[in-house]
């Protein structure tokens, strides 16, 4: 097939042969440094047989337009995270390629917003009967007036940044007092909203989920792991450093594994809660959910990920090793999901 991966990309005026070239040097170099999202993607492709095009956007929408009405791809992989730098603009892209016409993996623009914003997903979920923690949500320089009858503690979020983005130690407030003070470094810090959630304290999980419809194909499960002699419950949360810094990760006995098994039952809540939300979002092809299980055996939906991270030895890609998938045959799979699903339209 004729693939063209479209991505955000912060180098302007680099055209196929310029991305090309990137990707070939950072594959090349891959055992030092690990070469960026869409270069793992488009080599995968390449790797399967596709012919693959490189359209990196940063700016310029009626560029990429041009560039995929010259090349004419029976597929668009959307690998895009951002516009100009935004990434609550991520929906722009695919919005561009429905009106265009062309057939694109991963979540409609709808979805994408939806998922973005935390409490609106919340919202939704909470209508199709799935737990999340209780929560309320501050509009950018709205005040914490009154006490918002949560259950401290209760953890505080920029309302549409993901990644952990915003999210520290500091995060997990006790009192009215740090909420307000939490909520208004948010808005300052971020210039978005904010959103304050009760605290679950229980097992970190991460569900992946390929496919659509009746064929949601839900991968093993992983699952962040803190060292309980090194940390709190309140510190057990997945912040930018717990995620992201290899130090800290190292320093507070921090590690994603593959989870520790669950109860026959247990797991059938998982799947079916996460086969649920993965409607009631619109999500498609592929996605990932954020789960709680409290060890009275409550499963809780934090959060939703459209379009998750997908770049080799990272949790979907790793959850799709497990069962039993090469990198290149995990993104394949993404390709198959999304083109059945065009075909039964």
């Amino acid at each position: 097939m004729r693939i063209a991966v479209v991505f955000d990309t912060p180098y302007l005026g680099w055209d196929h042969a310029a991305h090309q070239r990137q990707m070939e040097k950072e594959i090349a170099a891959w055992d030092a440094d690990e070469p960026e999202m869409e270069y793992q993607i488009a080599n995968a492709l390449l790797e399967r047989g596709h012919e693959v095009r490189l359209l990196g956007v940063r700016d310029d929408l009626e560029e990429l337009i041009r560039q995929l009405g010259d090349w004419d791809p029976e597929l668009v992989f959307n690998g895009a995270e951002a516009f100009r730098g935004e990434e609550s603009l991520e929906y722009l892209l695919p919005g561009l390629l429905e009106a265009e016409g062309y057939r694109y993996t991963g979540a409609p623009p709808l979805s994408l917003q939806v998922t973005r914003n935390k409490a609106i997903s919340k919202k939704v979920l909470a209508y199709f009967g799935i737990q999340v923690p209780g929560f309320v949500s501050y509009r950018l320089h709205e005040k914490v007036a009154e006490d918002p009858n949560l259950r401290f503690p209760v953890i505080v979020k920029p309302l549409q940044a993901d990644a952990s983005i915003g999210i520290a130690q500091a995060s997990v407030v006790q009192t009215l007092d740090a909420l307000a003070e939490r909520v208004e470094f948010i808005h300052a810090r971020f210039g978005q909203g904010a959103i304050a959630e009760e605290f679950v304290d229980g097992r970190e999980l991460y569900v992946s989920i390929i496919g659509n419809d009746d064929t949601l194909d839900v991968l093993p499960m992983t699952e962040l792991v803190f060292d309980k002699r090194k940390t709190r419950p309140e510190e057990r949360i997945a912040t930018q450093f717990a995620k992201w810094d290899d130090s800290y990760r190292e320093r507070k006995g921090i590690r994603n594994v593959f989870a520790r098994p669950v109860s026959q039952s247990i797991r059938k809540q998982i799947v079916d809660t996460c086969r649920i939300a993965y409607r009631a979002l619109w999500l498609r092809d592929y996605a990932r959910l954020d789960l709680r299980l409290t060890p009275d055996g409550r499963v809780w939906v934090l959060e939703a990920n459209a379009n998750p991270f997908i770049s080799y030895g990272h949790d979907m890609a790793n959850a799709a090793a497990k069962a039993g998938f090469e990198y290149c045959d995990f993104i394949q799979k993404i390709v198959d999901a999304a083109m059945q699903r065009y075909e039964r339209a």
